[in-house]
């Protein structure tokens, strides 16, 4: 098969790989600012043939690699991207490298930071084999920080595009999930994973005696009322074709169980496969809190911030995937996703600007039947599957770049 060499030569370097994911799976950090972990990729991309551009407003990194094939024309160029970011949140696993912060790498981005690492050694060996360039993309605070604007506003396409290179006319990435058999490579055409914005609903009511209930007009009650009228007109309003999520994270109230508090603020989050669904989300949560404030006598503001659009994958991007994916691991390692994901991707925001796709990787680890999903603090991932992602990201590269496809 045309790249099964790649994924042998992945599989030999995989302890390289490991090693990398490892190193910042011990030592995460959270957010925009990402120092040791910025320099820990740095350090493993040192040796190779790449330009290395920092951020300005994050520790992002991006790296070029140029091609040496013969041509008159300048090649195109392609994105490979990879998160840095970890969750803050204590590690429950076992593992001898588990993380010695308050703060876990539970999504699964250190691999593929690690895969794309891999993917940077695999073509630094082949340039001769392609003409373009190549940029690898390494984002931090995906997790809700908006990295990937960040990046872009950093100037990240405007330095992808120097030196007389040309924009990016593909972006992919590459999602793991523990949740299915090691290697699987899974894609979706179209709608993949959904919208996401951020929810403050401030209930501003009068405190007092618990004595006199009657004198007071009572945050909590209110706040029960609002969280149960969501779920409510969630489960009867939600289009079972195009569902959306509602959920309250957390509760912050009063200072002692025997007062009444004049405020209670409920912070959640909300997810959308479409942007009808967001719609009517929006509106429904502006209904029920309206509602409750007239019932209650009080005042409610409800502030939704927008988070990430849906990721939306280009079918020409998609198709061009799975055709390469289909050589490397073969049809029986591939599967279609049959729904959007519930969960959302701030590598939406670079589909906005470049046409591209995502796809997910099966990383089950051997004998688990019941895997701990992503965000999980006991999820653990099958190493052994990054020299499928790293050969992947190589692949897509070397096929998007070769140029008897750019110049057919």
């Amino acid at each position: 098969m045309r790249w099964a060499h790649l994924l042998s030569e992945a599989e030999r370097d995989l302890a390289h790989t490991v090693k990398v994911r490892r190193g910042i799976h011990q030592d995460p950090e959270v957010g925009l600012d990402l120092p040791r972990t910025q320099a820990r990729i740095r350090e493993a991309l040192d040796d190779l043939p790449l330009r290395v551009i920092t951020g300005e407003s994050c520790t992002s990194i991006v790296a070029l690699l140029d091609g040496d094939a013969d041509g008159d024309e300048p090649g195109d160029t392609i994105l490979l991207r990879a998160d840095m970011d970890a969750l803050p949140m204590a590690e429950a696993t076992d593992l001898d490298f588990r993380s010695r912060v308050d703060a876990m790498h539970s999504c699964g981005h250190d691999a593929h930071s690690a895969m794309l690492v891999g993917a940077a050694r695999l073509l630094s060996a082949r340039r001769e084999q392609f003409r373009g360039r190549i940029a690898f993309m390494f984002q931090p605070g995906e997790e809700g920080h908006h990295g990937a604007s960040a990046m872009l506003a950093d100037g990240m396409l405007e330095h992808i595009a120097s030196d007389g290179a040309k924009r990016p006319s593909m972006a992919f990435a590459i999602h793991q999930t523990p949740m299915a058999p090691a290697g699987l490579v899974m894609t979706k055409t179209g709608p993949a994973c959904a919208s996401f914005d951020d929810l403050r609903i401030t209930i501003r009511g009068r405190g007092g005696h618990p004595s006199f209930p009657h004198e007071t007009r009572d945050p909590l009650i209110a706040a029960a009322d609002v969280i149960t009228g969501l779920q409510a007109l969630q489960a009867r309003q939600s289009n079972a074709a195009e569902p959306f999520v509602i959920t309250i994270g957390s509760i912050h109230s009063g200072t002692s169980g025997y007062l009444i508090p004049d405020e209670a603020v409920l912070d959640g989050c909300v997810f959308a496969t479409s942007p009808h669904g967001r719609d009517v989300m929006h509106d429904l949560i502006r209904r029920v809190t309206n509602g409750v404030a007239t019932a209650h006598g009080l005042s409610i503001d409800a502030e939704i911030t927008d988070g990430y659009p849906l990721l939306v994958n280009h079918r020409a991007a998609t198709r061009f995937v799975e055709s390469i994916a289909e050589e490397l691991v073969g049809r029986q390692s591939m599967w279609p996703v049959p729904n959007v994901a519930m969960s959302s991707e701030d590598f939406s925001v670079v589909l906005n600007e470049i046409p591209g796709t995502m796809v997910f990787l099966g990383t089950q680890p051997d004998g688990v039947s019941h895997p701990e999903p992503p965000h999980s603090p006991r999820m653990i991932l099958n190493e052994d599957a990054m020299a499928s992602g790293a050969a992947l990201h190589a692949s897509v590269a070397l096929g998007w770049l070769d140029p008897a496809r750019t110049t057919s």
